[in-house]
């Protein structure tokens, strides 16, 4: 008996030692009140952003109204922290392998049934929070700042990926699980951290009354006379019902111009028409333009010349004869060699890491090539853009902004706009010119116009062929593909396909020029960093804009 005492003894203590060596892999800052004792492995929910010290149990939701304006935020209490989780998974891996390969998996269910399930990027949080923190506290749903969070794009993943159709008007209950996974080598899944759920009523499916809504009085604007042609003006009413209501979330305003004429000017959000839009990687389309206005004034020669042509390339890192081969066109076309992908948290030449540098030319041209990527295939690569914006400062005559402002703005009677810079105060061509939405929609007309505004032929006809030319197929993309600085795509109104070259940016910004309909239609938008800023943009192109525009077809 003893023995066996002794015996029993032995295995608690060894289960004791074996838990602790678990939990002290690296040190966590432990548990942090007495409400977060009470409340491990669960999944809180709130209205509001409390912190944590301030948090109380009646601020924890129990059921809850979604609407299009509902705010959702969770507090997760843990019993450790994510790398101590991730060791349990693979104990024979350091601390940096473990955050640089592991994270969060959020499970969403609705009403008993999986949805959706996403392991979050390695990339965030950062290693000392996944080290330390025992805790969660963050938002779902924050309309006030979209984007900010890991955790908003998770919920933006999820409503993407099923839970927008599946939270139809009525009660529902969502419920959450957040377990540890690990890629080493093949992917690891622990038990589950936490979980919780909330009962929710939903209403998000607006009552609109259609009476009651005026659209906007056109007055006349500069290079646009006020089109007198007919369009379904109740279409327009419920798109703008609609984004009233934040079904349509962070729109500021939509013009459409057909024959080159005012057809809808509508403005949202605060925003007016003397307001300065921000459409982010729009601005790469100028560069594009400004390209083909330098070429055919011959301070370029064409858009196969070389790097080798303006750069000293051996005098910078990770030279390859690879890199004197890369052409102005391959920049423009998002298909050079360089190691960079935006799309790609991990690739060298990924934009957010050229941010903080001090030169944006170097840091692009530092880059190592990318040896494992067929040859010309597209990738989205910002930092290309800087370098086509640098190429023209210092060909040009009076350096790129002066030379935009005589040659493109002023033609086009453009005078209240803001260029953003790199940190060499060079015009900063991988996005951001700001000007207000006509002027936006002046630019993509005088594309549709061939390249002419007011008789006057700003852009070669031969340079607008050569941009709205499907040069590069998008990679990840069923048919849709990538001209100089352009997007291009199909959009399907009542059965017929209508193609579209288009300018785009973060937020869900758009400058629509379609190939074979008088249309040029802009979206500004200001959902910077959310996954539905596209996707939305789309449905209010093929639910109302176009089926109203496009009467009889």
């Amino acid at each position: 008996m003893k023995t066996y005492l002794l015996s029993i003894v032995f295995i608690i203590s060894w289960s004791i030692i074996v838990s602790a060596q678990q939990k002290d892999f690296v040190q966590n800052q432990g548990i942090t009140s007495s409400l977060h004792q009470a409340n491990i492995g669960r999944i809180i929910f709130t209205s509001e952003n409390i912190p944590l010290e301030k948090i109380k149990e009646s601020d924890f939701l129990s059921s809850y109204n979604l609407t299009n304006r509902s705010n959702l935020f969770i507090t997760v209490y843990m019993d450790n922290s994510l790398t101590n989780y991730l060791h349990r998974l693979a104990p024979d891996a350091s601390a940096d392998v473990l955050v640089k390969n592991g994270n969060y998996q959020f499970s969403f269910y609705v009403d008993e049934r999986l949805i959706y399930q996403s392991n979050l990027h390695p990339g965030a949080p950062y290693a000392e929070i996944k080290n330390k923190e025992t805790t969660i506290s963050k938002p779902l749903i924050n309309n006030q700042n979209e984007g900010a969070w890991w955790s908003q794009s998770a919920w933006n993943r999820f409503m993407n990926n099923g839970g927008d159709s599946v939270l139809s008007d009525g009660k529902h209950i969502l419920k959450m699980e957040i377990r540890p996974y690990l890629k080493y080598p093949e992917v690891l899944t622990g038990d589950i951290i936490a979980s919780g759920q909330l009962t929710m009523q939903v209403k998000r499916k607006p009552k609109i009354d259609i009476s009651a809504i005026r659209l906007n009085v056109i007055n006349p604007y500069s290079g646009l006379p006020i089109s007198s042609e007919s369009f379904d003006r109740d279409k327009i009413k419920q798109l703008k019902a609609n984004i009233d209501d934040e079904v349509f979330k962070h729109i500021t305003s939509v013009i459409v111009i057909k024959n080159g004429k005012l057809l809808i000017e509508e403005y949202f959000n605060g925003s007016a028409r003397d307001s300065l839009h921000d459409p982010r990687s729009v601005g790469k389309s100028f560069a594009s333009t400004l390209t083909g206005i330098a070429i055919s004034e011959g301070y370029l020669k064409s858009e196969n010349q070389t790097l080798k042509e303006f750069y000293n390339l051996k005098s910078f890192s990770n030279y390859s004869s690879r890199k004197d081969r890369i052409t102005i066109k391959d920049l423009l076309t998002m298909s050079s060699v360089f190691d960079g992908n935006d799309e790609v948290d991990s690739s060298p030449g990924n934009e957010e890491n050229m941010y903080p540098t001090a030169n944006w030319v170097k840091f692009a041209l530092d880059l190592p090539i990318d040896t494992l990527k067929p040859k010309g295939e597209w990738h989205y690569f910002t930092a290309g853009a800087v370098l086509i914006g640098d190429i023209l400062n210092k060909s040009v005559y009076g350096g790129l902004e002066a030379y935009a402002a005589k040659k493109l703005f002023t033609p086009l009677n453009i005078t209240n706009y803001k260029w953003q810079y790199t940190p060499q105060k060079v015009v900063n061509t991988a996005g951001g010119i700001q000007m207000n939405a006509l002027d936006f929609a002046k630019y993509g007309q005088m594309y549709k116009n061939g390249g002419k505004w007011n008789g006057e032929q700003i852009l070669s006809k031969e340079w607008v062929d050569k941009t709205f030319t499907k040069h590069k197929s998008i990679t990840g993309r069923l048919n849709e593909f990538y001209g100089f600085f352009f997007w291009n795509k199909n959009y399907k109104v009542n059965g017929k396909e209508y193609e579209t070259f288009y300018c785009a940016g973060n937020g869900g910004n758009k400058i629509y020029i379609f190939k074979d309909e008088p249309l040029v239609i802009v979206v500004t938008a200001t959902a910077y960093g959310a996954s539905y800023a596209h996707p939305q943009v789309d449905k209010m192109m093929e639910n109302y804009i176009l089926p109203s525009v496009l009467q009889g077809k």
